[in-house]
C-alpha cells in the first residue's frame, strides 16, 4: 500500500483542530474533502496525530538516568511531575523545567526530560494539569482540560516549579525552562512572571503581550517553524519589544518546516534536520546561561 500524500492544507486543518476551534467531527469532514474520501481521511488522520508508541528515544529504564514521579508544592496546592537526573551525577547540577504541549505530561515529554538529563541537567517535567486531576490518557480530553485551566494559576504553578528547583538539594539553584507549543507559550509567560528564571527556550510558542516584556529577566532562545503562520504572526512585535527593552534573546526561524517540527511522534510534521539543529542550539544555550 502506498504511503498517503499529506498536503500543507491537511496539516493546517490538523493545527486548526488541535489549537483553535475545529472539533473532531468537523476536522474529519474537512480532511475528507481534502483527501477525496472518508477512507483516505481515516488513513491520513493517524499520520497527522502524535503516536505515543514512538515516544521513547531514551527508554524509561535507561541505566544512564534516574527518574521518579514526584509531588511538590505548587502555587495553591500540590503539583505532580517527573524528575530526572543523570545516574552518574556526583554533584549538584543546573535545573531545567520541561513544559509539555497541550496534550499534558505524556510519554513524549517524559522522554524529552530524560534527554535533557543526559545533557547534564536535573530535569523536571511538571504536570500543569495537576489542579484538574492530572493528565488523562485521552489526548482530546487533555486538550479540553488545558483550555479550561485558569491562566494565572497555571503560570503561578510554573513559577512555583522554579522556586522548588532552586531549593532542591540536587541542583545548583540555577533554573531554566524549555517548552513546546502550548508549553513554549508558557515559557514566555513564565519569563514574564518569574524574575528567578535564568534562561528560557520556547519552541513555536505564543508570545506574551508587548507591555509585559520589560519584566523579563531570563535570556531567551526562541525557535519558530517557517510554515507556522498562526504563531509567527506575533514574532515581529515580540522581537521589537525585546529589542526595545534591551533583553538577551536569540530568534531562529526554520524554513520549510511545520509547527511541532521537534516532535518525532508526529510523522507528518516532524523534521529531523530542524529538530536536531534546534536541540543542539538549545543545549548549548542552556549550558552557557545556567553554567
Amino acid at each position: 500500500m502506498e504511503t498517503p500524500v499529506i498536503t500543507q492544507a491537511m496539516i493546517n486543518a490538523y493545527d486548526e483542530y488541535t489549537h483553535l476551534t475545529l472539533d473532531r467531527r468537523s476536522f474529519m469532514q474537512k480532511l475528507t474533502v481534502l483527501t477525496g474520501s472518508a477512507a483516505s481521511a481515516a488513513a491520513i488522520a493517524p499520520l497527522l496525530a502524535a503516536n505515543s508508541a514512538q515516544a521513547e528515544i531514551v527508554p524509561e529504564a535507561d541505566p544512564r538516568v534516574k527518574g521518579e514521579d514526584i509531588t511538590y508544592p505548587g502555587a495553591g496546592g500540590d503539583m505532580k511531575g517527573y524528575l530526572v537526573r543523570p545516574a552518574d551525577a556526583s554533584g549538584k547540577l543546573p535545573a531545567v523545567i520541561v513544559i509539555h504541549e497541550n496534550r499534558g505530561l505524556n510519554p513524549h515529554i517524559r522522554d524529552v526530560a530524560r534527554r535533557m538529563a543526559l545533557e547534564g541537567f536535573v530535569a523536571l517535567a511538571p504536570d500543569l494539569l495537576s489542579p484538574a486531576g492530572g493528565t488523562p490518557s485521552d489526548e482530546d480530553k487533555a486538550r479540553e482540560m488545558i483550555g479550561a485551566l485558569d491562566g494565572k494559576q497555571t503560570v503561578d504553578n510554573a513559577a512555583a516549579t522554579v522556586v522548588f528547583l532552586q531549593g532542591n538539594d540536587t541542583t545548583t539553584g540555577k533554573v531554566g525552562a524549555i517548552g513546546f507549543c502550548w508549553g513554549g507559550g508558557m515559557v514566555n509567560n513564565l519569563a514574564v512572571a518569574s524574575p528567578d528564571l535564568k534562561a528560557g527556550v520556547a519552541y513555536y510558542g505564543a508570545q506574551p503581550p508587548a507591555e509585559d516584556v520589560p519584566k523579563i529577566k531570563a535570556a531567551l532562545l526562541l525557535h519558530y517553524a517557517g510554515l507556522d503562520e498562526r504563531i509567527n504572526a506575533g514574532i515581529e512585535a515580540y522581537k521589537k519589544a525585546l529589542t526595545d527593552s534591551g533583553k538577551d534573546f536569540t530568534i531562529h526561524v526554520y524554513d520549510g518546516v511545520n509547527h511541532a517540527f521537534n516532535n518525532e511522534t508526529s510523522a507528518a510534521r516532524y523534521d529531523k534536520k530542524a529538530a536536531d539543529l534546534a536541540w543542539g542550539r538549545t543545549v548549548e544555550f542552556l549550558k552557557a546561561k545556567l553554567g
